[in-house]
């Protein structure tokens, strides 16, 4: 594993330009309150190129390759406490770095490393005050001119290499996303069956119960963490895009949207799936359930190597609105065709957000979604929902090795205009892929997502 991070490490140095050095610092512990922390998650920039997953740890990557990790000092009586540190003298065989100092040495010895050099490299707005660390180690440097020490004259963001890098990803993370996602996908499955077994059993069933089921499956495979809080939303909770796992009560005859995932190794996995409480779809539950799943079906099918990152989403929503139109919840008569519904974004109160994300190390993973060097050739036009004018540019072109989800969903809310048969329906369905040379594989379906499957699913 350690020549993984060292090809990263190198890469990145050949990317600095002459005299150019980057710094990178792992994240802080965090206070929860009083005298205890959240649990601790390294920086994913840093795990990136270390592999390290201790706190109080710095990165420094020469353009020449040289590489220096500070991190914490063995300290025995601590180790008691917090556990066995790696330490400065165990840091470059484990690592694969040249060499490695104390983090109290941090201000001694970085701006050392800044002498004589060009441009410091950092990664812009991601960790608090270090701009001003930075500045102040260059103010140590400048203090020196005067014996003859040269000192940066240029700061550059590292996230803009960093997060190309990171973009596509290797086979090692690949495999690691597939891990994760068949653990999620288990979990997906745990909490479907519970639904319908404590309900079938007469049991009061809660939220919070199907959380309980998702983490226990994520820790019992081996993830560290969920990779984001877990949506649990019972009934018109669904309609609440960032729900959180709640005490409302899962009743027979409505639907669950679960949005959960497992981080395994450092990466993330995110699945949606949305399912009868009792394992029976009623009527407008399948009609609007089939519309999202044939909408996701055609964001699959537009997902491959040289399509567009937005073709996905283009694609779900003719899909979309072409079911609202046929399920009445839009009409022609006050929206227009299919065309005008996509021109003025009529669909929005139903589907007010994108059907992708890059997905990686974090769940809305790095990665710019625009392609670089691509002029803009589109003229601007103000938006139809707030009259901003806004400037189409290119989105990014999909290669191998990228990782998007597709999750298109619909949520109905109260309203004089939309049928009483689809109130308070919330219904989305998210699978992670892998951009493939001839497509691209759906690494989550190990949960089910077509109704006769869940069904099926749910009556075992």
């Amino acid at each position: 594993m350690t020549s993984i991070y060292a090809q990263r490490r190198a890469a990145l140095a050949a990317q600095l330009g002459a005299g150019g050095v980057a710094i990178i610092p792992t994240a802080p512990e965090r206070a929860r309150n009083r005298d205890s922390d959240f649990p601790y998650r390294h920086d994913s920039y840093f795990f990136y190129l270390t592999g390290f997953t201790e706190p109080h740890a710095w990165l420094v990557i020469q353009a020449h390759g040289h590489t220096t990790l500070f991190c914490q000092p063995k300290d025995l009586e601590r180790e008691i406490w917090d556990g066995i540190r790696l330490g400065p003298l165990a840091a470059p065989a484990a690592l694969g770095v040249d060499q490695a100092h104390s983090v109290s040495e941090l201000s001694k010895e970085l701006p050392k490393l800044l002498e004589n050099q060009t441009t410091v490299w950092f990664p812009f707005a991601t960790h608090d005050a270090l701009t001003a660390q930075v500045d102040g180690w260059l103010t140590q440097v400048r203090a020196r001119v005067r014996m003859g020490v040269s000192c940066p004259s240029a700061q550059q963001d590292l996230c803009t290499l960093l997060d190309e890098m990171r973009l596509v990803k290797d086979a090692h993370e690949q495999d690691t996303m597939r891990r994760a996602a068949r653990i999620s996908a288990h979990a997906h499955v745990r909490a479907m069956q519970t639904s319908a077994r404590m309900l079938r059993a007469g049991q009061d069933v809660r939220e919070y119960h199907l959380d309980a089921e998702l983490l226990h499956e994520f820790r019992r495979h081996g993830s560290q963490f969920p990779a984001y809080t877990s949506i649990v939303a019972a009934g018109a909770n669904a309609c609440v895009l960032h729900y959180r796992a709640d005490a409302a009560p899962i009743r027979d005859g409505e639907l669950v949207l679960i949005d959960a995932g497992c981080e395994l190794d450092g990466y993330a996995s995110d699945i949606t799936r949305t399912f009868p409480a009792n394992g029976r779809f009623t009527g407008p539950q399948k009609d609007l359930y089939q519309l999202v799943l044939h909408a996701q079906h055609a964001s699959v099918k537009a997902t491959q190597a040289g399509a567009r990152f937005n073709d996905p989403h283009e694609a779900a929503l003719r899909v979309l609105s072409q079911g609202l139109l046929d399920l009445g919840l839009l009409t022609t008569a006050k929206h227009g065709s299919l065309e005008d519904v996509l021109d003025k974004k009529a669909y929005a109160p139903f589907y007010m957000h994108r059907t992708s994300h890059w997905l990686g190390m974090d769940v809305h993973d790095c990665g710019s979604y625009i392609e670089p060097g691509e002029a803009n050739t589109a003229p601007a036009k103000a938006d139809p929902l707030t009259g901003v004018m806004v400037q189409p540019r290119p989105s990014r072109v999909l290669h191998p090795g990228m990782v998007l989800t597709l999750e298109p969903g619909l949520y109905v809310s109260p309203s004089d205009d939309v049928p009483e048969a689809f109130w308070h329906l919330g219904i989305r369905i998210e699978d992670d892929a892998i951009v493939t040379a001839t497509g691209c594989e759906l690494i989550t379906r190990d949960v089910p997502v077509e109704v006769a499957d869940i069904e099926a699913l749910m009556r075992d």
